[in-house]
């Protein structure tokens, strides 16, 4: 009977199964299919979950004989389950997630077969390498490429199949994928956040990154989105009149969730619960058919892994609804796009958030050692964290009025910048007795009754302090979070090291006390860090003005930002946090300047097949009437027939100037296309893309938006902004 309501559990595509497991209670389900601990504990013997408990908490090699122990026990808890297939997952250069299936079935002769998943399956495949981007790391000759078991994130089911979450590496070693490099910076601020927090309790061994993303999607009724090439093809509209109605009167956001929305919502959150996704938090957003789904704070690898597969999920659920699910950061002009902010902290393996304060002041000197600590990271690699978070689709997002602006700065409120303006007047060198009182009961003791009172939030924050976390509120919903999860525990990584190093200079060579030397570094830094410290209006030109007078960077285009990921600077920050190579970031470099030229090469075809195939020939259509019914006019009123057909003769005229500046616009942007295609240099090609193609695109919009107010409604040939908006 439980072999049978599991086989009912996995069959996601069964919507029967769905109603099975409704009606159990979140905590039941959660993680019924993910090999995790508990089921772990369950199958394991007792050597093999130890040696792969030692593997997730300390980073040791699981050898052959424990991998075989756990690759049949695995398979045992699979086929009890229903199980045909196994598949390692994992996350390529492309931003998706890439998986190949493989059959637990084997012939062992004699017309017999038996299910077969030894080690060898479970810790390593060779799936092609040639046909996944590589940045020149690999030509298209040399295919072979290795996925590797990644056991810090457990192997879970969907459907009949095994999932195993991997790592991809090319034959020569370098990482073919996002998930290797954040590994390494998690590894990388695990080793030097460690390290300082030895400064305050000599128990902590381990410091875990944590993450809290928040997923907005539009909801788009699937045969409304089907009738639209351009959402099909780029994942937004290319074209579309803004309705009467947008989002003006505020009335989507915290709404009541339609009903069909819910019920997609209800199904999603089911699947995600077996999967052992812990998704908490749903509601309206801002725009019409726009909402929001956010999980509890996980490890950061693990939430990368259960974002990604959540968005694989999302797509599949949908369909059952039939919605379509858009990711994109910009799919309507004239109403918010979609983001997918970052919640970003780090806590001890004593059960410490080094980003919340405590009940001490000694506790509170540690939170303010990693907050300003990592405030003088953000404000030494802004450039770079903005390069993390460029995208060809990111860019319609950023500064428009609704989300964070391209110039990237640090919100911490009111109440924190005058604890930092008070530390940057600390004594240098040694404290007196009664500095170091009153630094310790009237500054850093009073930080959790300031922290109280510090619950605003500023929106038009790239980054923000939040109360015990940091929310980068750049990313775009379309991102995978491991891009910049990697670049922000790397940089923070970077940033310990160097405090530790002076720190520990100050004691030995100053005879300062531990408690001295920190309150002197610190103070630095706050001076150092100034420029990167915002409360106003990130939206305002005021701020542009400004953060142009402190040096800060404003790369408002993909292929402006992304330069900043191969300076030299980058380059040897990932190299000496055993990050990335060289060869790795130039590679992921071209891989993302590619990406940007062939998504707006893309874009640039769709919207001239459009505006040519179906806008024009529908208003010449339209015309064509109107030519016929001012016809007709004359041939009652004769000479009087202009008093008539006045309307209808500069109607005629308008759509024809439009017409004709269709014709002129994609002609002239499929000129700007085919001499940028000529161009060999990636970097130029993108550019050329960026500054002498797309341009056009707002232009043939303008003619195209045009017409569809002044054409027929029942000619018009594309779904209207109202209909996919509007339609629940």
């Amino acid at each position: 009977m439980a072999k049978l309501r599991f086989q009912a559990l996995n069959e996601a595509s069964n919507r029967e199964s769905i109603k099975i497991v409704e009606d159990l209670k979140r905590s039941k389900l959660f993680g019924e299919n993910v090999f995790n601990e508990n089921t772990m504990r369950q199958y394991l013997t007792k050597d093999a979950f130890k040696g792969v408990m030692s593997a997730i908490y300390d980073g040791t090699k699981i050898d052959r004989k424990i991998a075989d122990q756990v690759a049949s026990s695995m398979k045992e808890w699979a086929l009890s389950k229903g199980v045909t297939h196994y598949t390692h997952w994992f996350q390529p250069l492309t931003g998706a997630t890439a998986e190949k299936h493989d059959a637990f079935f084997e012939t062992i002769g004699n017309g017999m077969a038996i299910e077969k998943f030894g080690g060898s399956q479970l810790v390593q495949q060779e799936p092609d390498a040639s046909s996944f981007p590589s940045g020149g790391i690999r030509n298209t000759f040399e295919a072979r490429g290795y996925t590797a078991w990644d056991p810090t994130s457990p192997a879970f089911i969907y459907g009949t199949t095994l999932s195993i979450p991997t790592i991809f590496v090319a034959y020569t070693g370098e990482a073919l994928d996002n998930k290797t490099p954040l590994l390494r910076a998690l590894q990388a601020v695990d080793n030097s956040a460690t390290a300082v927090c030895k400064y305050f309790d000599k128990n902590v061994k381990k410091v875990t990154s944590s993450l809290g993303w928040e997923q907005e999607y539009f909801l788009i009724d699937q045969a409304l989105a089907e009738s639209r090439p351009d959402i099909m093809l780029t994942g937004r509209t290319l074209l579309g009149h803004s309705p009467a109605k947008g989002q003006q009167l505020d009335d989507h956001y915290f709404g009541s969730i339609p009903s069909r929305a819910l019920n997609f919502m209800r199904d999603l959150e089911t699947e995600c619960m077996l999967l052992g996704i812990p998704v908490k938090t749903r509601h309206n957003e801002v725009a019409p058919n726009q909402f929001e789904l956010a999980p509890i704070y996980e490890e950061a690898n693990l939430a990368v892994d259960h974002n990604s597969l959540l968005m694989d999920l999302m797509g599949k659920v949908a369909a059952r609804h039939h919605f379509k699910v858009l990711f994109h950061e910009k799919p309507f002009a004239g109403v918010n796009g979609s983001g997918k902010h970052n919640n970003w902290s780090l806590s001890t393996d004593t059960g410490i958030n080094l980003l919340g304060p405590g009940k001490t002041p000694m506790s509170n000197l540690q939170f303010l050692t990693f907050f300003i600590n990592t405030i003088k990271a953000v404000s030494e690699n802004e450039e770079l964290l903005r390069a993390v978070i460029a995208s060809a689709s990111n860019d319609h997002r950023l500064g428009a009025n609704e989300a964070p602006p391209a110039i990237i700065s640090v919100f911490i409120g009111e109440q924190l910048t005058k604890v930092l303006d008070e530390l940057e007047n600390v004594t240098s060198g040694k404290l007196s007795p009664q500095e170091k009182t009153d630094l310790k009961l009237n500054v850093v003791g009073k930080i959790p009754d300031v922290l109280l009172d510090n619950t605003d939030r500023n929106r038009t924050s790239p980054f923000a302090f939040t109360g015990n976390k940091f929310e980068f509120r750049a990313v775009g919903s379309t991102a995978n979070c491991a891009k910049p999860m990697k670049v922000l525990n790397t940089i923070v990584a970077k940033q310990l090291k160097e405090f530790k190093i002076e720190v520990d200079k100050l004691i030995d060579t100053k005879d300062l006390k531990k408690d001295e030397a920190i309150f002197n570094v610190l103070r630095e830094y706050i001076k150092e860090s100034k420029k990167i410290l915002f409360e106003g209006n990130g939206y305002g030109d005021e701020w542009g003005k400004e953060a142009e007078k402190r040096g800060l960077s404003n790369n408002k285009t993909t292929p402006e930002a992304l330069k900043a990921k191969v300076s030299e600077k980058s380059i040897a920050l990932f190299e000496e946090m055993k990050v990335m190579s060289k060869t790795e970031t130039i590679a992921r470099y071209e891989v993302e300047m590619e990406e940007y030229m062939m998504r707006i090469q893309i874009e640039g075809r769709v919207l001239g097949d459009i505006a040519g195939n179906h806008i024009v020939p529908t208003a010449v259509r339209y015309q064509n009437l109107l030519i016929k019914n001012v016809t007709g006019l004359k041939e009652i009123f004769g000479n009087d027939f202009e008093k008539y057909a006045a309307e209808q003769i500069q109607l005629i005229k308008r759509i024809s100037e439009h017409i004709e500046g269709i014709h002129v616009k994609v002609e002239k942007m499929i000129n700007a296309r085919k001499k940028a295609n000529k161009i060999e240099n990636f970097e130029a090609m993108a550019e050329a893309y960026c500054f002498n193609v797309k341009p056009f695109f707002d232009e043939i919009r303008y003619h195209c938006d045009k017409l569809e107010l002044m054409i027929d409604d029942e000619l018009w040939p594309l779904t209207k902004y109202r209909e996919l908006l509007f339609t629940r």
